[in-house]
């Protein structure tokens, strides 16, 4: 957990919104909502799209390219949108915005609503490691023993019938938690595992669904 100077309160429009590039490669947006203000990831969950250009009326975040929306006090999606959004905990010291990074598998989609003590024990697993640009995670024909979760920057994944491979497309910084253990984990609490392998279903059901469109 650390915790990180993003800006002045002065820079930030009443009800509006601007981004931040920090180190690491992390894109963070900050919104103004009356006295409070938020912060989450810059870059839209969906194609890459920096949500700082996007519509905000001081309630609602609007990506400008397929409008996919969000609430700001939560994160939360509304309508379209399919994916919330990675929330950061905000502290305001002296007029200056600090945002607190936690660990990445909180805010990942895969583990959200399982329980607690058992998300604890996923984060003892988990090694942080980082990647330069153009480095590749896994390649046709490797083991896939372990699960990755992207902590920063941006990585490609490639999955289908012949096609299995991860390429960081800038300098990235991952989680990766070994696959048998995480297994062991999620089985003393079969109510979080389920809730895992589920989400886990549906998010590869999806992308081998786009690929076959294509």
């Amino acid at each position: 957990m650390s915790k990180i100077r993003i800006c002045n309160t002065a820079e930030i429009p009443s009800n509006g919104m601007k981004d931040y590039d920090v180190e690491g490669g992390l894109k963070v947006l900050i919104a103004n909502a009356g006295d409070c203000y938020y912060a989450y990831q810059g870059i839209c969950p969906h194609q890459e799209v920096c949500l700082a250009e996007g519509y905000y009326d001081g309630a609602v975040l609007t990506c400008h390219q397929h409008l996919w929306q969000w609430d700001i006090t939560t994160g939360k999606a509304i309508g379209l949108a399919e994916a919330p959004l990675e929330k950061y905990e905000v502290k305001v010291e002296d007029g200056e915005i600090f945002v607190v990074q936690s660990s990445a598998l909180k805010a990942a989609q895969l583990f959200m609503d399982i329980s607690g003590d058992t998300l604890q024990q996923l984060d003892l697993l988990a090694r942080r490691e980082k990647y330069e640009t153009g480095s590749t995670l896994y390649n046709i024909g490797d083991p896939t023993d372990d699960l990755y979760i992207l902590e920063s920057g941006r990585v490609e994944f490639l999955i289908g019938r012949d096609v299995a491979k991860a390429t960081c497309l800038e300098d990235s910084v991952l989680l990766r938690l070994n696959g048998e253990e995480t297994l062991k984990v999620l089985e003393s609490d079969p109510a979080s595992g389920y809730l895992v392998m589920r989400k886990l279903s549906t998010l590869i059901t999806r992308h081998l669904g786009s690929q076959g469109e294509k």
